[in-house]
């Protein structure tokens, strides 16, 4: 009787223990700040939650999916993304990169929230900077260890915290700010998207870690899922970011116009962004998105921290695919209070979703790229 009331205390021991959040990938973002005008006076309660086991953190699991309403939603998409998900609590957004047309948005309650430190998934902003303002070249080795030195590809598919802190460092807060304002982070994404949040950019370095932890973790930034779909629609279309439109009639369905918001003008950078996005399927971070049986490879970048404004640990991925005819572009987000919330499991469901529309033909016919007319130029 004693060795059984043993054993089953030591597995309570063992289950308490691994319950525990633990930083995963990345190490742990600091507090977020919004510095935008939608925080509410609930938001900002939430740094006063008292610590419980779990810190306050968002659990792990939950249903992500009963309080939507996919009506409009493409259906085979819908379900790729309800079944990849499964019980995590998350949120995934699918677009169409050649119009901006919102397939999915699975667990609208988050996608449209105030937003959440993009930790990692701020890394191809800061290259497409750094490329633009000649700070690197697709050949440039910067040093990130002792004896240790990287170039962009290798700094992206490993997600090296070093290469883009002195990235930062390099270009300042002022340059990283402009391009990540005209890559879009800290505005709405979406035309008429009553319900969307324009996430936060800061105004001034954040206290911790400054412009070079803004560069490599996205301190002090919230984005919003919808943000980060429409950011990789840009990377996998050329560079046309998109207002994000959702449908809701079926009139809407059937007149449906992409409006562009601007021309990025990022394309003579763009292959040696992608080739680092393509390089952390392949061997990097992102390689659980890879899916063997396919021949669309997805590019993506993972993401992993904490955010303490809205208290959990994170794990993002970004992607699309293919890139030579993309039909889809997707932003994955996971939250919860265990090592399994991180980039590597968000990519993990992003390639079930890949792997459920490729088995439904959905890449069998390539879309056409969507015209229209830019309204704005991205300068430097």
């Amino acid at each position: 009787m004693s060795k059984e009331l043993g054993k089953t205390l030591i597995a309570a021991f063992l289950i308490a223990t691994l319950a525990v959040p633990l930083s995963a990938g990345e190490p742990a973002g600091r507090a977020v700040v919004s510095n935008g005008s939608s925080t509410s006076k609930s938001k900002k309660s939430k740094k006063h939650l008292a610590p419980s086991r779990y810190g306050g953190y968002a659990p792990t699991y939950a249903d992500s999916v009963s309080a939507d309403d996919p009506t409009f939603d493409d259906p085979i998409v819908r379900q790729a993304a309800v079944d990849a998900l499964g019980r995590y609590n998350g949120s995934v957004v699918a677009v169409d990169p050649n119009t901006g047309r919102i397939l999915t948005v699975v667990n609208q309650r988050v996608a449209f929230s105030d937003g959440y430190i993009p930790c990692s998934t701020i890394k191809p902003t800061i290259a497409i900077a750094a490329l633009e303002e000649n700070v690197i070249t697709d050949d440039t080795m910067l040093k990130v260890g002792p004896r240790k030195y990287m170039n962009l590809t290798e700094a992206l598919a490993h997600s090296n915290n070093a290469f883009f802190e002195e990235l930062g460092r390099r270009m300042g807060f002022e340059t990283v700010s402009k391009y990540g304002r005209l890559l879009g982070l800290g505005e709405l994404a979406g035309y008429n998207l009553p319900d969307e949040h324009p996430g936060s950019f800061p105004t001034h370095p954040p206290a911790f870690g400054g412009v070079a932890r803004m560069s490599s973790f996205g301190e002090g930034i919230q984005i919003t899922p919808l943000q980060l779909a429409a950011l990789a629609a840009a990377f996998a279309n050329g560079g046309t970011l998109y207002y994000l439109q959702y449908p809701h009639t079926q009139e809407e369905v059937q007149n449906f116009e992409p409006k562009v918001k601007r021309d990025l003008n990022i394309a003579s950078v763009l292959p040696e962004v992608r080739e680092g996005m393509l390089a952390a399927v392949l061997y990097g971070t992102g390689r659980l998105s890879f899916d063997a049986g396919g021949d669309e490879t997805p590019l993506g970048k993972t993401g992993t921290c904490d955010d303490h404004t809205n208290p959990s640990h994170i794990g993002w991925f970004v992607s699309y695919a293919d890139e030579a005819h993309p039909k889809i572009a997707l932003a994955v987000l996971l939250r919860g209070n265990t090592r399994v919330v991180k980039g590597p499991i968000a990519a993990e469901v992003a390639g079930r979703i890949y792997r459920r529309l490729r088995e439904e033909n959905y890449f069998a016919e390539p879309t056409k790229m969507a015209s229209a007319s830019p309204n704005a130029s991205f300068g430097k």
